[in-house]
């Protein structure tokens, strides 16, 4: 050690002319690559940096290359590591590099023993050596491109099996070295790294990313087998463009820009016709989109067809990271290729199916990216043609959202003459009613809405088609919020027909609609979609239902037949009892209503009141009641019109006080007091005298409110006994009645007395000495002679009737 430290301090530190220096380099050369092998580690260090220091001053560092470089590969190009000092080996590897930089050319005899080292040093568990060992494989690549060829595939195996390890920094140099490896070497190599590379566009270090794509971009200009390779290197450098990192991005545009024009002017004589009409661009171009050179688009078109079929296959990977890649891809080659993509259309179209149905939302926003460039550079002839195909044949989301995309990217001009077509396969059942998903629906809704704002007022010609989609949109969906997307678009459909609101459409289409789904009237069931879009029509229509009063009465009175699906009818009720309640604004909004009251409740309400076993017959005799009670609370039905029903329509009414639903019974009460105030005082005293018994009977109801409601009807009755009610003749009815009302005075609950209190004063009037009479007879019966004193005092009390 003392000698080696001597000899470094005489040799190296001393200031010696270069002729000295190289007899010192001569003399000490032997010994010092002896000293490698010692057994003392600071030894071998002193042997290792004074032989640096000696070689990077001597004038003619090359003569020591026949000694130096055989013991550099006993040092560091064994199969197993010689020297275990890891400072050591990077050290030599540094000498090593040294020695390229000052030696350079004369170094290509030495490429096997070259090789031999880097191929053991490049996969050195030390990190130092592997990033070392790749800037010397560079440098050595690049001093001797004449002979390094012969080797340079020995290194792709040892660069790629450390191109993934954990230091990015060491990534960053084994991809540089990579590229450098292949540049000066052989150009067959670029199959065997192609896909290492591919993987490190998923690097998580942006600097791992920016080398790939300054290698690629490299190769791309200066290969020398690069057209052999276009197809495999474009895609690599186009992914880099959409990078999330912007210097990345540039970086990729940049070189991009450069091998096309560099492409352009290489084929200068093949490309001149084009070169005359580049700058003529007849399609309608993206907005704000900057159109790629010449020759980058002559690029891309010429390798499409090898380039697509990879990116359909990995838009479709088990790898989140590589679909998203993809359709990154994917949006870069269509914007360059242009019309061109027209050939690749089927291809284009079954990816993008597919593409639109991931999971991942950037593939299906980048997927929908893409079938915009589509309706953009295709013909609407072509595109549409297969897209309306695949949806007639199995209609799916992913078809309709890419049918919506290219609509988006094509012109109002270019769709214009298409317009019906795609109208009519819209509307057709196997495409709007397949699915009652939301989001087919969403997806519908949207080609709808896409193709108002593209077309505007051209969409007028198909306005009814687009009608009938938004209506079975409606029909099918529970989702409040798809919900009033769809009445906003309705709206927006009526705007473009210059309709101040979406009434002027209903009223423009009202018939044909109500045509278009009473088609198949004899034919549904509570799975037809058909129904509920009959539903629809009759309920967004509004005040518009007066005047087709016509052709909705007819389905509605086959569709209530006690022979149809009982779902169906219950549905249907419900609706018509809104439509009644606000009758009004709906059914009699053109004061033409009354001409169908009769039907109305002889063809639809007393068929469905007729009593039939079990649960779901049940279930419609209480909407048929509910109906009818809204009938007669809209005020719509005269006197005469109620007398002349009264025979057909009271004996179902008084039958349905009897039903086990408690509403049924509810709704049952106040219908015959509705019946009562219509009819007023012309009901003679035996209609009368049938009706109250029947009430009575609910005073003893298990529900408070029925009790309450059939009170309140009898105070009505008692509203309606007229002039020609002889009350001696039917005292015992007056009786009957009486003693009926009155137990219901001492009720434990105050709030059911109080009622029948109401009733009995309005029904004192009838014969207020028969009532004081039966009072008295219970008074001392009763719990509280309270209400009974009170019943008294208001017989008694207006001018002596009692007496």
């Amino acid at each position: 050690r003392r000698a080696l430290e001597c000899i470094r301090a005489e040799a190296v530190e001393r200031r010696l002319s270069s002729g000295v220096r190289q007899g010192v380099m001569s003399a000490l050369l032997r010994p010092l690559l002896g000293a490698w092998g010692d057994p003392a580690e600071r030894c071998r260090e002193l042997a290792i940096c004074t032989l640096a220091e000696l070689l990077r001053d001597a004038p003619r560092p090359h003569v020591a290359l026949p000694h130096l470089m055989p013991a550099a590969v006993q040092r560091l190009g064994q199969p197993h590591i010689t020297e275990p000092a890891e400072e050591l080996r990077l050290a030599l590897v540094e000498l090593l590099l040294m020695v390229v930089d000052i030696c350079g050319a004369k170094l290509a005899s030495y490429l096997d023993d070259m090789v031999k080292i880097l191929q053991r040093t490049i996969v050195d568990p030390f990190p130092e050596v592997k990033k070392k060992s790749c800037e010397c494989a560079a440098k050595y690549a690049k001093w001797n491109p004449e002979t390094f060829h012969m080797q340079s595939e020995s290194l792709i195996k040892p660069l790629m099996q450390t191109i993934s390890h954990q230091h990015s920094k060491v990534r960053v140099a084994v991809v540089r070295a990579t590229g450098t490896v292949i540049q000066y070497g052989n150009g067959k190599s670029v199959d065997d790294v192609l896909s290492h590379l591919a993987q490190r566009l998923f690097d998580d270090a942006p600097l791992v990313r920016q080398a790939v794509t300054e290698v690629v971009g490299s190769w791309l200009l200066d290969l020398r087998d690069r057209y052999s390779f276009f197809h495999k290197l474009i895609p690599l450098l186009l992914s880099s463009c959409s990078d999330e990192i912007a210097q990345i991005r540039e970086l990729a545009s940049d070189y991009w820009r450069k091998v096309g024009l560099q492409w352009q002017q290489e084929n200068e004589e093949d490309l001149k016709d084009k070169l005359d009409w580049s700058a003529e661009l007849s399609v309608h171009y993206p907005v704000g989109a900057e159109r790629p050179g010449l020759g980058c688009r002559e690029l891309m078109f010429r390798n499409l067809f090898k380039i697509l079929p990879a990116v359909s296959r990995d838009i479709t990977d088990w790898v989140p990271a590589t679909r998203v890649k993809a359709s990154d891809l994917l949006i870069m080659l269509l914007f360059h290729a242009e019309d061109h993509i027209t050939q690749h259309m089927e291809l284009l179209l079954s990816t993008l199916y597919r593409s639109c149905s991931d999971e991942e939302k950037t593939v299906v926003q980048n997927s929908v990216k893409a079938a915009e460039l589509i309706g953009t550079f295709v013909e609407p002839e072509v595109s549409l043609k297969l897209i309306l195909m695949a949806i007639e044949k199995s209609a799916c989301t992913a078809h309709l959202m890419v049918l919506g995309a290219v609509i988006r990217g094509s012109s109002a001009q270019a769709l214009h003459p298409h317009l019906v077509t795609i109208g009519a396969a819209l509307a057709l059942p196997d495409t709007c009613q397949v699915s009652a998903k939301v989001e087919y629906l969403e997806q519908l809704l949207l080609c709808v809405q896409i193709l108002i704002t593209v077309c505007g007022r051209q969409c007028s010609e198909i306005n009814l088609p687009l009608l009938k989609v938004l209506v079975t949109i409606l029909s099918m969906t529970s989702d409040r919020e798809l919900e009033n997307k769809v009445e906003k678009t309705v709206a927006s459909l009526a705007a473009a027909e210059d309709f101040e609101n979406s009434l002027g459409l209903y009223r423009l289409h009202i018939r044909q609609l109500i045509e278009w789904v009473a088609n198949t009237q004899h034919e549904w069931t509570k799975y037809s979609v058909q129904h509920l879009q009959f539903e629809t029509i009759i309920t967004q229509s509004g005040p518009v239902l007066g005047d087709s009063l016509d052709v909705v009465f007819p389905v509605l009175i086959n569709c209530f037949q006690p022979s149809k699906d009982p779902e169906v009818r219950l549905k249907l009720f419900t609706v018509l009892s809104k439509l009644l309640l606000n009758a009004n604004e709906t059914l009699n909004s053109q004061g033409q209503f009354s001409s169908y009251l009769e039907t109305l409740v002889r063809d639809i309400l007393v068929p469905n009141l007729l009593w039939h076993a079990g649960r779901t017959a049940a279930a419609i005799r209480t909407t048929a009641v509910s109906c009818l009670w809204a009938l007669l609370h809209s005020k719509m039905i005269t006197p005469e019109q109620a007398l002349g029903l009264y025979e057909d329509l009271m004996p179902k009414v008084i039958a349905a006080l009897d039903e086990d639903s408690k509403m049924t019974r509810l709704l049952a009460c106040r219908a015959i007091g509705a019946i009562f105030k219509i009819c007023g005082n012309q009901l003679d005293p035996d209609q009368l005298n049938k009706l109250y018994p029947e009430l009575l009977k609910r005073l003893d109801d298990s529900l408070d409110d029925v009790r309450i409601a059939a009170g309140r009807t009898l105070s009505i009755w008692f509203q309606c006994v007229g002039n020609d009610y002889d009350r001696l003749h039917y005292k015992s009815h007056i009786e009957f009645l009486y003693r009926g009302l009155l137990v219901h005075l001492d009720d434990p609950e105050s709030g059911i007395q109080k009622v029948f209190l109401d009733v009995l004063k309005v029904g004192s009037s009838l014969s207020p000495a028969l009532l004081t009479q039966e009072i008295e007879a219970v008074k001392h019966k009763h719990r509280s002679p309270y209400y009974c004193e009170q019943l008294l005092r208001h017989i008694q009390e207006p001018s002596g009737v009692a007496s």
